[in-house]
């Protein structure tokens, strides 16, 4: 697969490291599309592209489901998408570094569904914690790794 065959797409409406992928990308020449709503504003950054698509609900997810192909790189922090990609061989990381496996899967999902139950019950939990440099690290330490191992650096 040559290098302009892959893309990076990227769940852009609440993702903090849009610089550092863009960057990334640069040095590994890799397509980036971020993919946002209307309801969001996402500033231009050189080297990328913007997608904005419909306020609906898993409007952005859709639009990278159906434009995304394998071996593509999709960062998210969306388990359910990252769930309907792992089986089209598509990589996919959260924007704090942590790549999601398809033996990983099933487990954040029931999380997830479980938080749901209790909120709906009218229970508290808790939310992610708040981003940090060493989030950031991380993400920049894996995002690179993972295109590295790509390009078969």
């Amino acid at each position: 697969m040559r290098n302009c065959e892959q893309t990076v797409y990227v769940d852009a409406d609440a993702c903090p490291v849009k610089e550092e992928i863009v960057s990334i990308c640069r040095k590994y020449k890799k397509t980036v599309v971020f993919v946002a709503s209307y309801a969001h504003s996402l500033d231009r950054l050189e080297g990328s592209t913007i997608v904005m698509v419909d306020s609906r609900m898993e409007e952005v997810d859709l639009y990278i489901i159906n434009h995304c192909k394998r071996g593509d790189i999709v960062v998210t922090q969306d388990h359910g998408l990252a769930s309907l990609l792992l089986p089209k061989g598509i990589k996919v990381i959260s924007p704090r570094g942590k790549q999601f496996l398809n033996e990983d899967i099933d487990e954040l999902l029931l999380a997830r569904y479980l938080g749901k139950m209790q909120r709906r019950a009218g229970m508290k939990t808790k939310g992610p914690t708040k981003f940090t440099k060493e989030d950031n690290l991380k993400f920049v330490e894996k995002f690179e790794k993972i295109l590295s191992n790509v390009e078969g650096i």
